[in-house]
């Protein structure tokens, strides 16, 4: 009983561990210098904001790049399916969720353009991604003349942020990407093919539809992102000559953390986790003031470590069960 007991608080710390020491360490870092993480509602806001753009994105970024597709176009996805959907609704006077709406299938029609670019001109993913990043948000700028858009005085459009619309689209999204890829002949397919490309094709999959789908899946997601972004400020800055692809940027400690966790649970919750640990960052930045190129710097070296840390995991584990060892036989000595 007792080793059941202990077998499942290990694997609870292995689970929630990085999220529960990165909330420590961020408590620890506001409470220095005498603020509060959570000290408002807006506070709360802000962290599951975060939690749900970046799990979208993290989801969608994987999706491709666990196939070996490098997928620059995301974040245009997402500049691009905001700018529609916002254009339409605020020029017929259209509810939030008509609005969301409108941006899930912007985005998923735009995703599915981009996969399909991708099979028919047969060049590496990367490059056409940058062409597609680059077509997106020309596209964008021109639709707004340059001048995005704002709809700041739009109450209805603007109501969206709260606590439970957030936490609503992360519980929706989970699921839906679970059952997706966890309990459809798609997922499998996808599963399939990354498990072996050559000896999956060679069975039947088709994988130039499954590529597809997986563009048109992550263009939907990044829709969401896209809404998310805009109804949070009511105005939609353009982006020209790639800068878009910061958006892409935000999803990568998220993933590396959650493909981590993901070994002791299922690695979709592992991405989830991944984004509630870069969540609590955020918060922290916001609650700190900290300076957007401290903030990138901080980021840039947390993921560097954590990286170094995947690297050579095996060597310090050794390293650690040696030191073990070492004292157990010293102790046995001094006995």
């Amino acid at each position: 009983m007792k080793t059941g007991k202990t077998n499942g608080l290990k694997r609870i710390v292995e689970i929630a561990g990085i999220p529960a020491a990165a909330f420590l360490i961020m408590v620890l870092l506001c409470g220095i210098q005498g603020v509060k993480l959570f000290e408002m509602e807006g506070n709360w806001i802000l962290f599951f904001r975060a939690a749900a753009s970046v799990m979208l994105t993290t989801f969608a970024l994987s999706l491709n790049l666990n196939s070996g597709r490098f997928d620059f176009s995301i974040g245009s996805v997402a500049l691009l399916s905001s700018v529609i959907s916002a254009s339409i609704c605020t020029a017929a006077g259209l509810p939030t969720i008509v609005m969301l709406m409108i941006s899930i299938i912007a985005g998923a029609l735009l995703g599915a353009i981009s996969g399909a670019v991708y099979v028919i001109v047969k060049l590496p993913p990367i490059i056409v991604s940058l062409g597609v990043a680059l077509f997106y948000e020309g596209f964008a700028f021109s639709i707004t003349k340059g001048y995005g858009v704002s709809f700041v005085a739009n109450a209805e459009l603007t109501s969206f942020p709260s606590v439970a619309n957030y936490l609503l689209i992360i519980v929706c999204g989970l699921l839906l990407f679970i059952f997706l890829f966890d309990y459809t002949q798609f997922g499998y397919d996808y599963k399939a093919l990354l498990s072996g490309q050559k000896v999956a094709v060679n069975t039947g999959i088709k994988e130039i539809p499954n590529a597809v789908g997986c563009y048109t899946i992550a263009g939907a997601l990044m829709g969401v992102v896209g809404f998310i972004s805009a109804t949070n400020t009511g105005t939609i800055q353009m982006a020209l000559n790639f800068g878009s692809i910061g958006t892409m940027f935000t999803a990568f400690l998220p993933m590396f953390i959650g493909g981590f966790i993901g070994r002791f649970c299922n690695e979709k919750i592992g991405y989830l986790l991944g984004a509630v640990t870069t969540a609590f960052i955020s918060l922290m930045y916001a609650r700190l003031n900290v300076d957007a190129s401290v903030q990138q710097i901080v980021t840039a070296l947390i993921l560097v470590g954590f990286l170094i840390y995947l690297n050579n995991e095996n060597k310090i584990i050794e390293l650690v069960q040696l030191k073990k060892l070492m004292g157990k036989t010293g102790a046995e000595k001094g006995k």
